[in-house]
């Protein structure tokens, strides 16, 4: 049903409503999906996965009405609604995203962009430049891995309201640690590399403290036949995360 047979129906009960008129209505309506990949495609948009097609909207050359299953009404998707679907570039489950889904959307890249703690206030702690040091960080994670996984600018833009060393701290120790534990799959030495560690002099800044092992001190008689045995063990420096030249020997 139209809301032309919707206001016919209302003239006929009303006749005040005899010279009401139907405006268009050209004001864009977005609709926003985040983790769009993640959903069940088939569940979220039904038939309607067939009419959100440019073409096929309502007016279009090609336009497609759909009956909807509970009303029995005819329903086509109008051309000024914009479905907005959001993913995260790293998730390994694009490759498996519903072709159906591809074909109906523009795919847009948006990477982290260090502008923008910059925009709202939110790249300096102190004298730390905290957008540098995200650059600089990122650079690395794209040479030891890849640029889909580097870290994004998100993380930050607490820094806007609260530019402390403590919520520097928290960044760092709840969600860069734990995501570069995750991105480099334990793998403490490049960890280090990400975080300059490997060039800092004072231990007592590092993120990331290694210290040689002793196999004599761990393991009773020889184990020289043993292979792939770890020759430094890495604990993380919670100190650190608290000195401010911790976060500026990154750079």
């Amino acid at each position: 049903m139209k809301v032309s047979d919707i206001l016919n129906v209302a003239k006929n009960k009303n006749s005040e409503l005899s010279n009401t008129t139907i405006i268009e209505n050209k004001k864009p309506y977005v609709f926003i999906i985040d983790e769009i990949n993640r959903g069940n495609i088939s569940k979220i948009f039904g038939e309607l996965i067939t009419i959100i097609e440019d073409t096929k909207r309502a007016g279009m050359n090609e336009e497609v009405f759909v009956t909807l299953p509970y009303s029995n009404m005819s329903f086509s998707v109008p051309s000024n609604v914009y479905i907005l679907g959001t993913m995260n570039t790293a998730d390994r489950s694009i490759a498996l995203m519903d072709t159906a889904l591809r074909r109906r959307f523009e795919f847009i890249e948006m990477m982290p962009d260090v502008n923008v703690l910059r925009h709202i206030g939110a790249s300096k702690v102190e004298d730390l430049d905290v957008a540098l040091m995200l650059e600089k960080m990122n650079e690395r994670i794209m040479f030891l891995y890849d640029r889909e996984h580097t870290i994004g600018h998100a993380f930050f833009t607490k820094l806007a309201k609260n530019p402390t060393i403590d919520t520097l701290k928290s960044i760092f120790e709840k969600s860069i640690i734990p995501l570069l534990q995750e991105y480099f799959y334990e793998d403490y030495q490049k960890i280090q590399l990400v975080l300059g560690d490997n060039g800092k002099r004072d231990d007592t800044h590092k993120f990331i403290l290694d210290n040689d092992i002793k196999i004599k001190d761990v393991f009773k008689g020889s184990v020289d036949d043993v292979i792939d045995l770890p020759e430094k063990k890495y604990t993380i420096n919670l100190a650190a995360f608290s000195n401010l030249d911790s976060y500026k020997e990154i750079i």
